[in-house]
This record gives structure tokens, sequence and C-alpha cells, in this order.
């Protein structure tokens, strides 16, 4: 992303001949603004992207670009008939399972049926068991007899646990199917909320994407919402700046549709993550004052201030070639420079010379200049 600063200043020049190639300059100090642009647009507080959950065709929309809605709004009817048959078949058998829980279920009171008859039963065997066995003792019956009443009896026990054990596993499995059929029941009722698209989060609709009548599919985007009453400028710096770019910074803002007009503002946030689709990273600029334009999308132009010099000594940038050296007059050999920032007209120097040097600079003509990154204003003293 090519961006061109432009550094605003009154530099007179001495040329020691009119019609020669070759002039001579002394450095001036000017007090300098550094600054880093950026391109981008408005963007409203908490914007978010209104999205389809199911497939089916939309039956209804209940808004227009512009209404400012409140949270939990049904905004579109999505027609999907399946949530709607799992819903109510979820209903039904919750019902069947619930009923199979009750004391009065079919299955359970003839479980408890059977359970009775074999407690029953076991009652009677005990006795007679006693009964043989103190005649047993007395030799009053036989030891056949005896054994087959104590076989009985130890049938009569086994089958009573037995009725026991399946009374139990019958209720268990009663409360296990209700179990399931409430998890189901919820489930396939969120389900079926889901045909309504309601706000997430209330504000302004922005941008309608779909109509009646469309096919969506899940995640299709019906409509961008964000809050009205917090307008901002979201922008792109590239790779070269976001270094230099942190919160606090102050920053000046101009829509592209006007071209005198401009907002102050502060960096109140960067991306942690790097932009794939705009190829930058992304920072939100906080106006300072409620901006008197607030459609969304926008697009705008920043500086950044990035630092503020005062009594920066400059140099005109065709001054100085490419491997940051200038000819100073009275010497063969030229002089390296350090030098801060190098814009598409000026060069504010560190160290190297001083602002009595005088510099000569040869084929001015055929000097190219070099754009920045990074632009800077010089104020006049």
């Amino acid at each position: 992303m090519n961006k061109t600063s432009v550094i605003a200043a009154a530099f007179i020049a001495a040329l020691t001949s009119c019609g020669k190639k070759t002039e001579e300059i002394s450095p001036i100090k000017k007090d300098v603004t550094e600054l880093v642009f950026a391109s981008g647009f408005l963007e409203a507080d908490n914007t978010y992207d209104l999205k389809a959950e199911v497939d089916g065709y939309l039956t209804k929309m209940a808004f227009h670009e512009g209404d400012d809605i409140v949270s939990g709004t049904v905004l579109a009817t999505v027609d999907n008939s399946e949530n709607l048959f799992n819903d109510e078949s979820s209903r039904a058998l919750y019902t069947i399972a619930e009923a199979n829980t009750k004391m009065n279920a079919p299955a359970l009171l003839q479980a408890e049926s059977a359970l009775q008859l074999s407690d029953e039963k076991k009652e009677i065997d005990s006795i007679q068991f006693s009964r043989y066995k103190v005649l047993y003792e007395k030799n009053a019956v036989s030891k056949t007899e005896y054994e087959n009443y104590l076989l009985q009896f130890a049938t009569s026990k086994a089958n009573n646990r037995s009725a026991r054990e399946n009374y139990r596993l019958l209720k268990q499995q009663a409360d296990q199917q209700l179990i399931n059929s409430i998890t189901a029941k919820k489930i396939y009722s969120s389900q079926s909320s889901r045909n309504s698209i309601k706000a997430v989060v209330g504000g302004r609709i922005y941008k309608k994407l779909k109509e009646p009548g469309d096919f969506v599919r899940k995640g299709d985007v019906i409509a961008t919402i964000g809050d009205p009453k917090f307008i901002y400028a979201k922008v792109n710096i590239d790779e070269g700046n976001i270094e230099r770019i942190k919160i606090g910074q102050d920053a000046i803002v101009k829509l592209n549709i006007s071209k005198t007009k401009t907002y102050k503002g502060r960096v109140s946030e960067i991306s942690p993550s790097f932009d794939e689709s705009s190829q930058s990273f992304i920072c939100k600029i906080v106006l300072s004052a409620p901006i008197d334009f607030t459609i969304i999308k926008t697009q705008l132009q920043a500086n950044i201030i990035v630092s503020e010099n005062k009594n920066a000594l400059l140099i005109p940038r065709k001054y100085i070639d490419f491997g940051g050296y200038v000819h100073v007059k009275g010497k063969k050999e030229k002089v390296k420079l350090e030098t801060k920032f190098v814009s598409n007209e000026w060069v504010q120097v560190l160290s190297g010379i001083t602002e009595n040097t005088v510099l000569i600079t040869d084929n001015i003509a055929e000097n190219k200049t070099v754009t920045s990154e990074a632009g800077a204003q010089i104020s006049s003293n």
C-alpha cells in the first residue's frame, strides 16, 4: 500500500549562479511533527453480522435499513420444517416417557404385581419350610419331603430377588428414558427457536443483505448491526509503520467526502493480529467529539502524530543520496549522515553536519526523489 506524505514548509535556497545545475544550501531548523498516514473508513462500535442459524427460505423480515432495534427482537423467520417436526416429536416422546415413570405406569404396575406375588409366595414357602424342618428334626417326615420344601423355599427366594431386581431395572430405565427425553426436547426446542433470527445485541440496522423468499444457509449474513451512538475511524497501518503506532497517540482525521473539514481523534486500540484481507494492521481511532456525518463505511484519511521535534535540523531530500551521504562544500569526500526520517521532500538530520554547513548538489534535474511511508509537518518559527 503506497502512501505519500507531504512536508509543508517554506524553504529558500541560495543559487551559486543562474543557469547552472549546481546549488548550494545550508540546513535549516524548524519544529517538526512526524506523521504516519493511514486510510480507512467510519465504523460503528460493536458492529456484528446477523446470521442465519438454519437452512431454509426467509418467510418474514421485520426490519429495514436504518431501523433501531433492541436485543432479542425477532428480525427474520426461516422456514425449516425439519426443526419443527423434531420439536413436536420430542415433546410427544417426553410426554410418554414422563408417564412411564409414574407409579400407575402399566409396565411398573405389572412388575409391582409380580413382586407382590413373589413376596407372598416366598412368605408361604418360608412358613412351610420351617414346619417341615421341625418335623424332620423330630423324624416325623422323611428327608426327601424336607429337602423338597427346602428347595421350594430357596427357589421362592431367588424368584423374589429376580422380581425385585426386575422392578428396579424397569423403574431405572423409565427414569433414564425421561432424562433422555428431557434433553432431546431441550435440544430440538432450541433448534426450532433458531428458525427465528433474533438480534444478539441492540443497535441500528446498517445493511440489509437478504429479502423475503431468499434461500439461506446456516451462517449466511442477513444484516449488519452496530451501535449508532459511537462512531469511530477504523484505519489500516502498513507493516513498515505499525511499530511506531502507540495507544493514546493523537490523530487528525479527514473524510473523503470533505476536502477541508478535519476531526481530532486518538488511537484507542491496535488489533493484536495481522489482517489478511487488507494485508495491514487494523487500528481504532476514537474521535474526540461526536461526528456530524455518521454513515458508516465512509472512506477517510488519517494522520497519526508519532513524534514532535523542536528545532529539528532539516535538509532537502535531493541533497542526500541513497546511501545517506551528502556533498559538503570544501570537502572532497562525501559525509555520512545519521537521519531520523526521510520523506519525499525533506530529511531530518541527527548528526554529521551542523546548521552552518554548506551542502552542494549536482544534476538537480536528474536527481530522483523517494516516496516515504511517513510524513512530517514543519511549523514556522
